[in-house]
């Protein structure tokens, strides 16, 4: 399949975000035919000058050695309790210090004070310092967007009152006012009552760009129930009526489905109103669709510890122009490639080929009454097996099919984001807005609209009938490299270069949730299919679950040692499945990893979470590849797992 070597390419999808004009792309306006009301505003980008100047206060230059290190000696000799909680003050006052001796032109100083205490610093730092070590001069400042996002967002930090009251007195005491004053300006404590945090918990949390989330962020109320199905009757097979008593297969099997809730009859208590924001009717071909899903979850094998899934691997051979994104339909008829090249290639993966309908003048020949009239549209000279479609001029970075299969959207390093048709095999619509390479993209699952994630660091919301986005979602502060729907349609989840996770609500555009953890670019995300979970992967080679309703780390899945590039939840949510860079898939029991979490459990007020060391306990199996990075993933209706990437003989 395909062609292209797709290491290189694909590390292409962790870019720098150094060297750009910091005006941000895309701030536009929703058209008046918004579906979802309410017009898109975007913060301008900070006065540059105005954010540098508040580095104008100096202290004496030659004192910040002095400072610092004396501010260290006191961590160092507090009591354990305290010293991993105020051992957090290390990195940001060291880069706010360093900052603003550079900014001062103070640069041998600034050169000294770097190379004295960059060692001391948190690992997940480095590349941070990195960056850093770059800025010897005033002049790099002014163009350097990490730089500025370090200074206009303030560096969160979350410390017991107790730890907090003790630097605060050494700060006085001391009359330290050059670390007091950065403490005041850069950075938020976020203060909570109760026992210290231990470094164990602290890690876990924390190396982000800029530091934790505020706890605050994480309280607002977010509708993770699933919406409620629309009834069917659905027909019974003469096979299932043969084979089984006057009860049938699809009853039986019934109530395991619904207490899981993948397609509950009654009114999910956390599920959002059913018209919280507008969703598109179902056409007579979708609930045909349904039928079909609800009679293949009816044969659906039931996953467990004792029962793991057949794993298909789909090989893309000689692909030569690198294989950057891949897809497949949720009846996994078709799967997608998006390459370097800038070509989209649709396979299918059944013995039926995709087939174009006729031209408008066959069209007009053929019987509208007929019966087999959805047949005879389609021209059996286009048949085959592989459709090329032509019209980016740059990487493919993300696939996704529509939930309908009649659509296909892409989105490249060339910006834009393409709609094609697969009853034409044709490019309808180019979406443009992003301005810089566009990440990831994905269809709602209801149709429709499609989210869409880029170098600019905004995700944004479109529907498939509006030129203009409906929604931008700005707050990360590096790029947006993932993104995906809530099986709601409700809200959307994006992950990012700055190492953090958020959740937005698609009704207002509202950030409700941010989650921080991760020591690395974020590069996948997966809902449980119950609304209630969702599993993140990055190049730290870490799985993390979270609790979307309370807004907490659950888990923390190790074992991969490299980029975790894809991850899916088994159709009924017992197995959680993850690919990375490693050549490996590896399975996970999802419902033990969520079971122990009793709400009382959660102590919400302080964040502390205690994680269980128990990545062994959950690892079901683990899957070589030959020499294939693992990309994408994907359960079939009877939960075969499917799995895709390309050979690399490197």
């Amino acid at each position: 399949m395909g062609r292209g070597s797709f290491h290189q390419n694909r590390l292409l999808k962790a870019p720098s975000n150094l060297s750009r004009d910091t005006s941000r792309a895309g701030a536009s306006t929703a058209s008046l035919g918004n579906p979802l009301g309410g017009a898109v505003v975007v913060e301008d980008q900070p006065d540059v000058s105005a954010v540098l100047s508040a580095y104008n206060q100096q202290g004496d230059p030659t004192l910040y050695e002095e400072y610092y290190s004396g501010l260290k000696h006191f961590i160092e000799c507090s009591l354990d309790c305290h010293r991993a909680e105020l051992s957090q003050l290390f990195y940001p006052l060291f880069v706010h210090m360093y900052l603003e001796l550079v900014y001062n032109q103070h640069e041998s100083e600034a050169k000294s004070f770097f190379e004295r205490f960059h060692g001391d610093q948190e690992c997940y730092y480095q590349d941070d310092l990195r960056v850093l070590s770059s800025l010897t001069k005033k002049e790099h400042m002014k163009g350097n967007e990490t730089m500025l996002d370090f200074r206009t967002s303030k560096f969160v930090l979350r410390i017991s009152r107790d730890s907090y009251q003790l630097l605060k007195r050494h700060l006085q005491e001391k009359q330290n006012n050059q670390i007091w004053n950065i403490v005041q300006e850069h950075l938020y404590i976020d203060i909570f009552d109760g026992m210290p945090r231990s470094k164990q918990q602290i890690d876990a949390m924390v190396g982000s760009l800029a530091g934790e989330a505020k706890r605050e962020a994480n309280k607002a109320k977010v509708f993770f129930g699933l919406l409620k199905e629309p009834e069917f009757d659905v027909p019974l097979d003469d096979e299932d009526e043969e084979g089984e008593n006057e009860e049938g297969k699809p009853k039986k099997k019934k109530p395991k489905k619904d207490n899981v809730g993948s397609k509950s009859k009654k009114q999910d208590p956390n599920a959002p109103p059913q018209n919280r924001i507008p969703l598109p009717e179902l056409k007579d071909s979708d609930k045909l669709d349904k039928v079909m899903n609800m009679k293949e979850a009816a044969r659906r094998v039931r996953l467990g510890p004792e029962c793991l899934p057949s794993i298909c691997f789909y090989t893309f051979l000689n692909a030569y122009q690198g294989l950057t994104a891949v897809d497949i339909t949720d009846d996994s008829s078709m799967i997608v490639g998006g390459f370097a090249d800038s070509t989209v290639r649709v396979w299918s993966v059944t013995p039926k080929k995709l087939r174009s309908v006729k031209t408008a003048a066959d069209l007009s020949l053929i019987d509208k009454e007929s019966d087999d009239v959805l047949e005879r549209i389609m021209d059996e000279k286009t048949a085959s097996e592989l459709k090329i479609l032509y019209g980016h001029s740059g990487p493919v970075y993300g696939t996704s099919f529509s939930p309908d299969r009649n659509y296909l959207l892409s989105c490249s390093e060339d910006g834009t984001v393409r709609l094609w048709s697969l009853q034409t095999f044709t490019c309808l619509v180019g979406y443009k807005g992003h301005n810089y390479p566009v990440w990831d993209t994905q269809f709602s699952p209801y149709g429709y609209y499609f989210v869409s994630g880029g170098h600019d660091r905004v995700a944004r919301l479109w529907a498939t009938d509006h030129y203009q986005p409906l929604r931008i979602f700005a707050g990360h502060l590096a790029d947006v490299t993932c993104t995906r729907f809530h099986p709601n349609s409700n809200y959307i989840a994006t992950g990012s270069a700055d190492r953090t996770i958020r959740l937005w609500d698609v009704l207002n555009g509202n950030c409700v949730r941010i989650f921080t953890g991760h020591k690395g670019p974020i590069h996948s995300l997966a809902f449980s299919p119950n609304g209630r979970f969702l599993a993140t992967g990055a190049t730290d080679g870490r799985v993390l679950l979270w609790d979307i309703g309370h807004g907490l780390m659950v888990g923390e899945l190790k074992g991969h040692t490299d980029t975790v590039y894809a991850l899916r939840f088994s159709r009924d949510g017992e197995i959680l499945a993850s690919g990375s860079m490693d050549n490996t898939v590896r399975l996970w029991d999802a419902v033990k990893a969520f079971e122990d979490l009793e709400t009382d459990d959660f102590t919400t007020a302080t964040g502390h979470i205690n994680l269980p060391e128990n990545s062994q306990d959950l690892l079901l199996g683990t899957y070589m590849t030959k020499s294939t990075p693992v990309i994408h993933l994907h359960f079939t209706r009877r939960n075969l797992l499917l799995a895709a990437g390309a050979y690399s003989s490197q």
